[in-house]
């Protein structure tokens, strides 16, 4: 998957996440010990941050991003159907298609 078709499936999960309100039943709940807003909005925010930095996200936000995409693998097995299961598969396929497009510096360099 090319960089541009990348944040193109990337912005258009995120239009189709950003459509219906967050679960209003969710507010305040925990899922696998973890905060289903704040899961919710960190791994939103990392996305956007990352759509609007034309697909870059630094060393910071992708810690963040790779530590909400292991939240949400713990997350979604124990999700009930009053939990809004696509909601949260569509939060870890974007968060997993932007963590997928980083692009690793050559000869194993870190910054």
């Amino acid at each position: 998957m090319s960089e541009e078709t990348a944040v193109e499936a990337v912005s258009r999960l995120y239009q189709e996440f950003m459509e219906p309100p967050f679960p209003p039943r969710l507010a305040g709940a925990d899922r696998a010990g973890f905060d289903l807003v704040m899961l919710d909005s960190d791994t939103a925010g990392c996305a956007f941050t990352w759509i609007k930095n034309g697909g870059e996200l630094e060393a910071r936000g992708r810690s963040i991003l790779l530590r909400c995409i292991a939240r949400l693998d713990r997350v979604i097995p124990v999700l009930g159907e009053a939990d809004a299961p696509e909601h949260w598969h569509r939060l870890h396929e974007m968060a997993q298609l932007v963590a997928d497009s980083h692009t690793y510096p050559p000869n194993g360099m870190t910054f």
